[in-house]
This record gives structure tokens, sequence and C-alpha cells, in this order.
């Protein structure tokens, strides 16, 4: 439930101007509003869902009708206007606890799927794969299952703020790359928008799944709790591209895929280490997240330098990875965790005035341990 002093973004029963009734009553005549061809996909399955215990959200009801229908209220306001982004990824809330889920529709005589279930098998708390809470059969295409999962947020959204957020987030990545590494499964795809996390403890009122900066009713701007001492965890997701090596096989494979554009060695027709791929580009995540914005990640070049070496042989292993930024963490204060990330771009006068509240902070910190 939103505070008293949130300020509300725009009643949802507000009424339109001359101008914007009549380009609202236009979008709607042309069926802008309507559901999308793919979209029709989950409104088919809505019962099956609901049967197995999930609950989409009301436009995908076979029943749904606009809550907008002979008002003037504006459908962009309204909550059932609201399109998916990936029609291949439907939220819905599981009936038995109300947790949100992501519902993914994908081929069943895929390596996805192989790896997906291998590695949500393993219960290990250096497994960093995306868990699988069920699989079902699709009701109307024996060759599709839908794959339901946690539903996970973007891993910068909302954006790091302390130091010690990105040394957890290094800690859990580099630990569930070393994890698949051990099982001999590389990703192949690691980047940015592949790495989410476990948000709940975050918002702990929830968000709308698709517009995510605000509230489930999409009426109100929601604010995070910090990540510090709130148990966020990351994951890797998408094994559309990851390959399974059997033990004491090559891991060398071919082909120019993948989010990452800048590995060197990628090539349709030289074949390269995949091992030695994701190591790169999870270096290269550390670089754009981290060592391109902030000042004070000092402690991550000489990691970020070794595992983004141009010869994929002069790279370390996950493993060997994993021990030398154990081994750097190990040397890193207490309160350097506590301190706030300085964007590389922040104005002078802006630094002055955020470093001497932050040194308030520490101050406040260190006084209530003392008296306890």
């Amino acid at each position: 439930m939103s505070t008293p002093n949130q300020q509300r973004r725009l009643p949802n029963h507000a009424f339109l101007n001359g101008e914007s009734l009549e380009s609202f009553t236009e979008l709607t005549r042309q069926g802008f509003y309507n559901l999308a061809r793919k979209e029709l996909f989950w409104q088919a399955r809505y019962r099956y869902l609901n049967d197995h215990g999930y609950l989409l959200r009301p436009r995908y009801s076979p029943k749904w009708q606009p809550s907008w229908t002979g008002t003037n209220r504006d459908p962009t306001f309204c909550e059932d206007s609201i399109k998916l982004i990936d029609y291949q990824v439907m939220d819905a809330t599981r009936l038995s606890d109300n947790e949100l889920v992501a519902i993914k529709s994908f081929l069943t005589n895929t390596q996805e799927l192989r790896i997906a279930q291998y590695f949500a098998a393993i219960e290990d708390t250096r497994n960093h794969c995306v868990p699988i809470r069920e699989i079902l059969p699709d009701p109307y295409d024996a060759e599709f299952a839908l794959m339901v999962m946690p539903f996970l947020r973007p891993c910068d959204n909302p954006e790091f703020s302390a130091v010690g957020d990105v040394i957890e987030f290094v800690d859990q990545t580099l630990e569930g790359l070393a994890f698949m590494h051990s099982h001999r499964v590389a990703h192949r795809d690691v980047a940015v928008a592949n790495i989410m996390m476990d948000a709940k403890k975050l918002y702990p009122n929830g968000y709308h799944p698709i517009r995510i900066d605000y509230t489930p009713d999409t009426l109100y701007p929601v604010s995070a709790l910090p990540r510090a001492g709130r148990d966020v965890r990351y994951f890797y997701i998408d094994f559309g591209l990851s390959a399974q090596f059997p033990q004491g096989s090559s891991s060398y494979v071919v082909g120019d895929v993948g989010r990452d554009a800048d590995v060197p060695e990628l090539s349709k027709a030289v074949p390269y280490d995949a091992f030695k791929v994701d190591i790169y580009s999870l270096g290269n995540v550390y670089f754009k997240l981290f060592e391109k914005e902030y000042e004070n990640v000092e402690f991550l070049h000489s990691l970020i330098e070794t595992m983004k070496q141009q010869r994929p042989d002069q790279r370390p292993t996950a493993d060997q990875a994993l021990r030398e930024w154990q081994k750097t963490r190990a040397t890193l204060s207490e309160s350097l965790f506590r301190w706030r990330l300085v964007p590389k771009e922040e104005p002078p006068i802006e630094r002055v005035v955020n470093d001497t509240i932050a040194v308030a902070w520490e101050g406040i910190y260190h006084l209530k341990k003392l008296v306890g």
C-alpha cells in the first residue's frame, strides 16, 4: 500500500481535456489497446494456467472487458491497457502464496530446457542459475512447454548505490560462473541483460511486472530499499546459446553469437574456447557496470584487466578468477562496503555535498555501534 506522502502520478479516474479525449478516442477506435496477436496466445491459456495455480492479469482473462469502456478515462492510466513487452514471457501470480512468477513458452527439444532443468535440480549455494518452479506441458502444442520461474528484475534496476553492492554482485556472479563451468557448461551469452536479481526484499509492497518503477496498480512511483543486508540474490538466465561438454572433451565451438560483440575471438569459422568467452564477457560486465561508471571501484581493475585479456589463453579459468577475487576482497576494509558509489560524471559541488552526507552517516553508524 502506498504511503500518504507518496506523490500520485495521475488519478486513475482522470478526465481528459477535449484534445486528449479526441486523441484517446481515435486510438481506441483503431484498436490500439486491443490484445496483440501474440497476447492472444496467453489469453488462450488463461484457464489452463489458473487450473494449475497461476493467475494472469485481468487483461488476459477470456472475459476481459476494458475497464475504460463507457467512461472518459484515458486507457494509458488503466492497468489493463498495459501490453506485454516480451511476448515469450508472461507474468502471473501463484495462487498458493501470491508470489509473482514469470512463465516462459519454449520448445521442449532444446538445449535450453535440458540445461535449465539440469541446474534447477542441483541444490548448492553456489548455484546462481535461475530456479524453475514448475514445467507445464503446453495444452495446445506438444512441441512447447511452459516454464515457471521466479519473477526477476534487471540486476542494475535500481542502480547500485554502495560499494558493498558491487562487491556482493561480483561475489555471486563469479561464484555462479565457476559453478557452471565446474559442471562443464559454458553460458556463451553472459551480459548485463542475462544476469537478473530476486528483488522481492527491496520492494516489500511489490511493483508492476511491466512498469517496474511503479506500484502494482501503476498509480504511484515505487522506491527500492537499500540492497545492503537484504540478501539480494543474482541469477544467470537464458541458456539458449549454452553448451554442455562431456568430461574430457574439447570446449571449442564456432559461432558469432551472444550479446557481447566485444569478445575478440568470436568467429563463424575459427574454433574458440567457450569457457574463455564467458570469462571475457563477465569481465566486460564488471567494466560496463562499474569501472566505466564509478570512481571508487579501483579494487576491480586488476580482475577486469585479467579477465579481458585479448588472448584467451592468458585469461584465468573461472575458479582462478574467483580465488584471486577472494584474495582481493579479503584486503578491503569494512567501512568501504558502506561507502556510496561515486559516479564519474558527478559534478564537483554535488560530490562534496554527497560525500559530506556519507561521512555523517558513517559517523552515525559508528555511534550506534558504540552505544549498542
